[in-house]
């Protein structure tokens, strides 16, 4: 079973890449948000007014920022 979910987890690739900045779409008031790592799903956030959120990203879909 553990298996089956790291592999799942393996699968998934977040678009997302350390360095871009993105804003959440369900917390705006967080601000802006600088990219720390983005490891298959899991995406780390350092937010402005939140501070640094751990996110799955294949739940949330941050929005890029240019």
């Amino acid at each position: 079973m553990r298996e089956a979910a790291l592999q799942n987890e393996d699968a998934f690739r977040s678009f997302l890449e350390p360095g871009q900045w993105v804003t959440h779409p369900d917390h705006p008031e967080w601000g802006l948000g600088q990219v720390q790592s983005a490891i298959g799903r899991r995406v780390t956030v350092n937010f402005e007014h939140m501070g640094k959120v751990a996110l799955d990203a294949s739940i949330v879909t941050l929005s890029i920022e240019v």
